[in-house]
């Protein structure tokens, strides 16, 4: 189910509408006029209108929802009238997981937990009137049942009532749910409520049956329509729901959501799903539900152009006033940004793919991949994200992240890979099977099993030991424990005398190490696999300690020797290299804007420029031409032994290199 790539807005607003009955005048401001220009000055192709909030309101007439108690005007059908007249896209948002008036009229409706409690988001049920409601504060309802019906007659009446471009449904990511439709569902399918992979299984058919239900309402009438489920789009959602949407909104918010380097991970991820990204932050300072809150146009100019450099649309988070008038002040912010990402469509959003030959095998636990990903971003080494299902041909070099998370045929298919010439870097457990006591591939080290003390410190010889400390260094967790067998061992641990405990303690914090290395190396070498029993992308994700990074970069050096693209920025510099096969060129997005921590909040403030930025790319055919973009300003290049180097004259903020293949 994948739409023409047109009929995914690039340049969007998702505009919030949550809506309280003691609010009056909702809607009684709204303009044609006001709601275009606001339009217009942000540079939008798409915005994403209300029909019904988490309040439980909606902002039309309808007949099978409830009306906001104050509103003026068919507000939704105004809205989507204002932008067809101005070429606009508008899809249309449905609340699911959270919708306050609802939970309180039909208890059936609510989600269970397992011993039958209502599901909860940051709710207290025992909290009275004049307590003060924490954000994002709501109890959950689960799509099952007459709610089911509910939301799919909702459905209906909208694609009757209106021209539809595309339906966003919200919150459809809480689960498993143990209410008494989804028990006889687990019942009715032979699924025992009290495994745990059964539950999951029966919560993967609640929603993938309301998303078919929905699908079939909306697509009867408007076939090419958008349909999105948020709450989806994470690592380890089940396939089967990705099958039942058009793309992906991947809904990141870098000032409090994870920070700046959560998008790139997931854009590289969701770029193999075959259908169409868009990335999304906000206007505002913090998060959803802030009225009032601006973040500068610098920072959105910065995310807009990082959404573009990782191949996906941009769109940014807004709320409107109840009265329905757009601020005006916000759009004129956001225009800035999208702006620029209107002059960098063509490098990014359309046809192209991450041209790295490093590849990263996800294991689908956070603090492993996300952890290895910033080491990767950090260091300016562009890489891609590969699997089971990945073709590994066009890999050089390819990193285990440190969580267990090959089977059988993968590791042999690994093995085989690493034998016709590949590199591996494996971190940590990655060389382990669920379950297992051995290595299932070839590291010159056979296993003895998990760390003997809960920290550990290495001290590096050789390559490994370059910039690093000519001491032990601390591990915040210990490595796991193997005797080299055929490798080289290129590192020695130290252990401490003992665990930290009220019986046995030094100083402040942890317990220093004994002067003689322990029997079981840091580092061990065989061919062009290199084995790091620590799981640095885990340290350095949750310490952020330098000489983790450092040790990181050092093993990678000695592997990956022929990368795609080679940049040397400072840490905060991000890089990613996109091919785009009809145009026959290559596209080197340099990015530049530190994020500072202000309480709560990652913050871009300060855009300084970097000089004369050395490039280097390894390309299969020889480069006809550089550019510079979006200025089409030509570069000078020099090509020796299949390397072409240039020199970026300035960076600030963003830069795009493109290099033709004639």
């Amino acid at each position: 189910m994948v739409p023409p790539l047109d009929r995914i807005f690039r340049r969007h607003v998702h505009l919030d509408f949550h809506t309280s009955e003691q609010l009056d005048n909702i809607g009684g401001a709204f303009s044609r006029e006001n709601f275009q220009e606001a339009l217009k000055l942000a540079h939008l192709d798409g915005i994403t209108v209300f029909a019904k909030c988490h309040h439980s309101w909606c902002y039309y007439p309808t007949q099978v929802g409830q009306p906001h108690p104050h509103l003026q005007c068919d507000l939704l059908g105004e809205q989507i009238a204002a932008a067809h007249a101005v070429g606009v896209r508008i899809p249309i948002y449905i609340t699911v997981g959270w919708s306050a008036t609802d939970a309180e009229t039909h208890p059936e409706w609510l989600a269970r937990n397992r011993d039958g409690s209502p599901m909860l988001t940051n709710y207290d049920l025992a909290a009275g009137p004049d307590d003060k409601k924490p954000i994002c504060s709501w109890k959950v309802l689960c799509p099952t049942g007459s709610y089911f019906d509910h939301l799919v007659a909702l459905t209906a009446e909208i694609a009757e009532r209106y021209e539809v471009d595309g339906l966003f449904y919200d919150i459809c990511m809480h689960g498993p749910c143990y209410c008494d439709n989804c028990r006889a569902l687990m019942a009715a399918e032979g699924l025992d409520p009290d495994q745990a992979a059964d539950a999951q299984r029966a919560n993967v058919l609640r929603w993938t049956r309301f998303m078919d239900a929905c699908n079939i309402a909306l697509h009867a009438r408007h076939p090419l329509a958008s349909v999105f489920y948020n709450g989806n789009a994470g690592l380890n959602t089940d396939p089967s729901i990705w099958e039942r949407m058009t793309h992906f909104e991947l809904e990141d918010l870098p000032t409090t959501w994870g920070g700046y380097d959560k998008l790139p991970l997931r854009a590289k991820f969701f770029s193999r799903q075959g259908k169409p990204l868009c990335s999304m932050s906000g206007k505002f300072h913090t998060m959803w539900g802030e009225f009032g809150g601006f973040k500068h146009p610098d920072a959105m100019k910065l995310e807009g152009a990082t959404m573009i450099a990782f191949g996906t649309g941009a769109s940014f988070g807004d709320q409107v006033h109840p009265d329905g008038a757009m601020d005006l002040a916000t759009y004129r912010n956001i225009g800035q940004a999208l702006a620029y990402v209107e002059q960098l469509e063509p490098l990014g959003f359309h046809g192209a793919v991450s041209a790295s030959n490093l590849g990263l095998w996800l294991c689908g636990d956070n603090a492993h991949d996300q952890g290895v990903a910033n080491l990767l971003l950090e260091t300016q080494t562009d890489f891609d994200v590969v699997g089971p299902e990945v073709d590994l041909a066009g890999c050089q070099t390819i990193v285990l992240p440190g969580g267990r998370c090959l089977t059988a045929a993968d590791a042999a298919r690994l093995a085989s890979w690493s034998a016709a010439g590949g590199a591996l870097l494996v971190l940590g457990e990655s060389g382990l099977l669920p379950g297992g006591a051995e290595f299932v591939l070839p590291l010159g080290a056979r296993y003895l099993g998990g760390p003997a003390y809960e920290l550990d410190y290495t001290h590096l010889s050789g390559p490994l030991a370059s910039e690093l400390p000519d001491a032990p260094f601390l591990n915040y967790e210990a490595a796991l424990r193997c005797e080299v067998t055929g490798g080289e061992a290129l590192g020695a641990v130290y252990e401490p005398y003992f665990n930290r405990t009220y019986g046995h303690y030094c100083s402040h914090q942890n317990t220093p190490y004994r002067r003689t290395p322990a029997a079981h190396p840091a580092a061990v070498r065989l061919g062009r696999t290199i084995f790091l029993p620590h799981a640095l992308g885990k340290l350095y994700y949750l310490h952020g300690a330098r000489v983790h990074r450092q040790l990181f970069a050092n093993a990678l050096a000695q592997l990956h020797t022929a990368p795609r693209l080679q940049v040397t920025m400072p840490s905060a510099g991000r890089v990613n290299l996109l091919y785009q096969a009809e145009c026959r060129r290559y596209v080197a997005h340099l990015l530049y804007g530190p994020p500072l921590q202000r309480g709560r909040c990652s913050v871009i403030e300060d855009l300084v420029p970097l000089h004369d930025v050395p490039v280097t790319v390894r390309l299969p055919q020889p480069v006809r031409a550089a550019t510079l973009q979006p200025q089409g300003t030509a570069l000078p290049f020099t090509t020796v032994d299949g390397a072409t180097r240039v020199v970026v004259p300035r960076v600030e903020c963003h830069q795009a290199v493109v290099f033709d293949l004639g």
